[in-house]
């Protein structure tokens, strides 16, 4: 099966602070609230992105530098098969000229003035995800 169905739970809107990395602070309000499946979206501005692209079983990092604003950042929250808390997105910056850059939320984005994240609870979805070799991604086991 490769579908899951969940009812949304809890909402959090929740303001994060200058300097903080995104990705940590992500993670980070998910475990201090017990969120252990759900997703997010958030808008703001960052010092520095550096953002992933997907290619031969690694994500090559895309190093840019700021300010910038979050134009897009979405992902969702599950538990790898060890009880590790995984916070995964994919964000959209722009400079300001409005040229934009894209692709997977790695760690070294910073915040800049503010960031604004809403964290939405999906408390019956129990996701799950384990390694597939064949991608080296960690990928949902929905329904298993």
């Amino acid at each position: 099966m490769n579908q899951t169905e969940s009812k949304t739970g809890r909402t959090f809107f929740i303001r994060l602070d200058e300097n903080e990395d995104l990705l940590d602070a992500i993670k980070e309000k998910a475990e201090q609230n017990k969120v252990e499946a759900g997703f997010f979206f958030l808008i703001g501005m960052v010092k520095k992105a550096v953002l992933g692209f997907y290619k031969e079983g690694k994500h090559k990092p895309i190093h840019i530098a700021g300010p910038l604003e979050i134009v897009s950042c979405t992902g969702n929250i599950s538990k790898k098969e060890n009880g590790e808390l995984v916070a995964h997105g994919h964000i959209a910056v722009s400079n300001e000229q409005g040229a934009t850059f894209g692709g997977h939320l790695l760690p070294g984005c910073i915040i800049d003035v503010i960031g604004q994240l809403v964290l939405v609870e999906t408390p019956d979805a129990k996701l799950k995800i384990a390694l597939d070799k064949k991608r080296n991604l960690y990928l949902w086991s929905l329904g298993e």
